[in-house]
């Protein structure tokens, strides 16, 4: 699976909020999150652009990685997901095979739907509030027009495609330390 995703820093959580209604997209719920990142013993993952993670959210809990991003322009990358039924027992795995905790990573996201696409709107613990709009793909090919299509979404919410970050929740908090 291939998450095509473009993500940008929100002055107005409200004003946004309203803006993404207004677009027509659906409230779909709010999740509360909690996602641990594990660097790997063979390689780093900062360096590769790789990551692996555990993430909780209402009782619910789910293994992730996610490769490289693949653009220059967007946080687009393959990520495979399982569910676990264990945190605990998992990270104690992964521990053991000499995989380290690097962070935790708390925000509460509100959901939207907006025909295929999928619209977050995230405050993230110590770093603010973001959008990200996002559209999952079995096929990478042409992905760059799904990629343009976000951009469309990001500025009809009145955010130049200038603003987006690439860097993920993890290497923002990282970057703070």
């Amino acid at each position: 699976m291939i998450e095509i995703e473009v993500k940008a820093r929100v002055d107005d959580a409200k004003k946004m909020e309203r803006a993404i209604i207004s677009l027509g997209a659906t409230p779909i719920g709010i999740q509360d999150q909690a996602d641990t990142y594990y660097n790997a013993p063979h390689r780093n993952f900062e360096k590769t652009d790789e990551a692996l993670r555990i993430r909780v959210e209402d009782g619910d809990a789910f293994l992730t990685y996610k490769g490289p991003k693949i653009d220059k322009v967007s946080k687009t990358r393959e990520e495979f997901q399982t569910k676990i039924k264990d945190t605990e027992t998992m990270g104690n795995i992964l521990s053991s095979l000499g995989f380290i905790p690097v962070a935790t990573v708390t925000k509460r996201r509100k959901n939207y739907r907006l025909g295929d696409f999928f619209i977050s709107l995230d405050e993230v613990h110590d770093l603010g509030s973001f959008i990200e709009v996002e559209i999952p793909v079995k096929n990478p090919k042409n992905y760059e027009e799904k990629v343009d299509s976000i951009l469309k979404i990001i500025e009809k919410l009145g955010i130049n495609r200038t603003a987006t970050i690439r860097e993920s929740y993890l290497e923002m908090i990282l970057g703070k330390k």
